[in-house]
């Protein structure tokens, strides 16, 4: 692929996004409105993302084969309104969405903080108190050793190999390479495959640290709108992605994506496994959700499962069935694939905990229940947030995910999720604003509500949305001249 600035879109890339019938149809309006129009469509939805550099105008006007004043008229309403901003000698670029603190540091510390909805990390499994008793028993015997596993304890290892050959899929320990948590496993495959200039397939909405991470790696995120009533449009406009922006990698969430709840049926994720294949894309496959299901739906072939090993990269962990602190997660890999990411993590971690790890062998071997008693717990609470909501929230929309720890809702026209999230901080409530679940201003129509914890604490929080809820009148756009605060 030939190399670009991975904060640039070229004129016919550009072009090429814009939805010529809207030009079209305009009754009479100056057509450098609407181009500014789809211009603004773009930015708000994530496929021109924040800080990306615009092409010249001469060259656009060629793309679109409008005049250049038109181009530049339509350039000056954007910067006018706040969504771009020229700078002397390097071009015009989008407007950044704010300075927002990364993800990491939203939740604050989540046992002084009042009610904290910023992670979906449910409390801990009632299982865990025996399997860390186990492993203080076994781990004396290890206390001569040095205390490293490079690649996770051969028992862990063959514990996650038995898991995924359960499910249907051969895999050996030498498939596997124990991390620090699943975000750490994601930032390992994230830094071997992206290079310089990548461009990366992701889900949109999607988990808010693989962004942080791609960009940081001074990769592009090529977002892929995703409709959970819809799954099978969204492997078409994976495909189309693909052809129109030569990506090289693709971050996908395929059971009970986060936050959207969206779970791929076998036939779509087979498509969109062999699609990516054909695109000569290397998929990464986020699974940390995909034990969660909770109304007993049957579990589905792994994605990546009918293609070769080679083009899949899986992401696991037990963090969320079992409890957060519980810092242990994998890659399954093809052999060299794993042992590129394997020289990676040696850069900058010698090994996970052993001490977490015993426990997670204890625990991998009753897994069954495991994942019954966080179904169980889960479900309740699931049921108890969607009660609440439907009878104090009436007019935020959601779909009731069979699976997951949170809800996706759609806000009440005039209601901003970055308005929502600083009066409720004010209010003792923490949340996370929707537009860090996309690429852009995306999102900030949405709200994420984590059903991960105690019922009161969820009834409390849903009462002072309801209050909230009432009291926010309209507030200027994201991406106005105002520029709303995203910040908690």
């Amino acid at each position: 692929m030939d190399s670009f600035d991975a904060t640039a879109i070229s004129a016919p890339e550009l072009a090429a996004r814009i939805d010529p019938s809207t030009l079209r149809n305009r009754s009479g309006g100056p057509l450098y409105l609407g181009i500014a129009d789809e211009l603004r469509r773009l930015i708000e939805n994530g496929e021109v993302t924040a800080e990306t550099r615009l092409p010249a105008e001469r060259a656009l006007s060629i793309s679109l084969d409008v005049s250049r004043v038109t181009v530049a008229s339509a350039y000056r309403h954007l910067r006018e309104g706040g969504w771009i901003s020229a700078q002397r000698g390097s071009g015009t670029y989008v407007s950044p969405t704010s300075s927002l603190p990364s993800w990491g540091t939203l939740g604050g510390d989540r046992e002084t903080a009042d009610l904290g909805f910023v992670n979906a990390s449910p409390s801990a499994s009632p299982l865990l108190a025996d399997a860390y008793s186990v492993a203080a028993e076994k781990i004396t015997g290890r206390f001569a050793s040095g205390g490293y596993a490079p690649s996770g304890l051969p028992e862990l290892r063959e514990s996650v190999a038995a898991y995924y050959r359960g499910r249907g899929v051969p895999t050996t320990a030498d498939n596997i390479l124990v991390t620090s948590g699943a975000t750490d496993a994601i930032h390992a495959v994230l830094a071997t495959f992206t290079e310089p200039g990548a461009r990366v397939l992701i889900e949109h909405p999607t988990y808010p640290v693989v962004v942080e991470l791609v960009h940081s790696f001074g990769g592009r995120c090529i977002p892929v709108p995703i409709d959970p009533e819809n799954t099978d449009e969204f492997v078409a406009s994976a495909d189309r992605a693909a052809r129109q922006s030569a990506p090289t990698l693709a971050y996908f969430m395929p059971d009970f994506s986060n936050p959207s709840g969206a779970r791929l049926p076998l036939r779509t994720r087979r498509q969109l496994s062999a699609t990516m294949h054909r695109h000569a894309v290397l998929t990464i496959v986020d699974e940390v959700a995909a034990d969660l299901s909770l109304d007993d739906s049957p579990d589905i072939e792994p994605f990546g499962a009918a293609t070769p090993d080679i083009a899949t990269v899986t992401i696991g962990s037990i963090s969320k069935t079992v409890w957060g602190g519980l810092r242990v997660g994998w890659v399954r890999a093809e052999a060299g694939l794993l042992a590129r990411v394997t020289a990676t993590y040696a850069r900058r971690q010698l090994s996970a905990s052993i001490f977490d790890q015993l426990a997670a062998v204890e625990l991998m071997g009753k897994y069954d229940e495991v994942r019954r008693v966080r179904a169980d717990t889960s479900r309740i609470a699931r049921d108890h947030t969607v009660a609440l909501m439907r009878d104090r929230l009436l007019d935020w929309q959601f779909r009731v995910p069979d699976g997951g720890l949170a809800l996706w809702c759609s806000l009440p026209d005039g209601i901003r999720s970055s308005a929502l999230v600083a009066e409720a901080h004010s209010h003792g409530l923490l949340l996370a604003p929707g537009l860090r679940f996309g690429t852009g201003y995306a999102f900030d129509d949405h709200q994420r509500i984590p059903f991960t914890r105690s019922l009161p604490e969820i009834s409390s929080a849903v009462d002072i949305l309801a209050r909230l809820s009432s009291g926010i009148g309209p507030t200027a756009a994201v991406g106005s001249s105002t520029h709303a605060a995203a910040v908690v």
